[in-house]
């Protein structure tokens, strides 16, 4: 499959993603209405958030800089080629 590069095609992914995160939650609510399933669901959505981040920026920009993920399943072939090997060595002498 080839990048998406069409500003447009990307704006529209990034608002139907948005809109489908927006719908799964209103329906998982309407399921079962209240503050606990309310305030999970908000938990989940900012721990999934944070764990993007992490697997894509902080990966890339301080663990391994040299590699370029283009997508969970990137990050996750990455994960396995890793696996059992010792993580580097980010002290800095200076």
């Amino acid at each position: 499959m080839r990048d998406l590069q069409s500003s447009k095609l990307i704006w529209l992914k990034g608002w139907l993603f948005l809109l489908l995160g927006i719908a799964s939650a209103a329906l998982v609510f309407l399921e079962a209405p209240s503050l606990q399933v309310a305030l999970l669901l908000a938990l989940t959505v900012w721990c999934f958030c944070r764990a993007y981040y992490f697997a894509f920026y902080m990966l890339e920009r301080y663990v391994d800089p040299g590699f370029k993920f283009s997508g969970l399943g990137s990050f996750v072939a990455y994960l396995l080629r890793r696996k059992g090997a010792a993580p580097p060595d980010t002290r800095r002498d200076g």
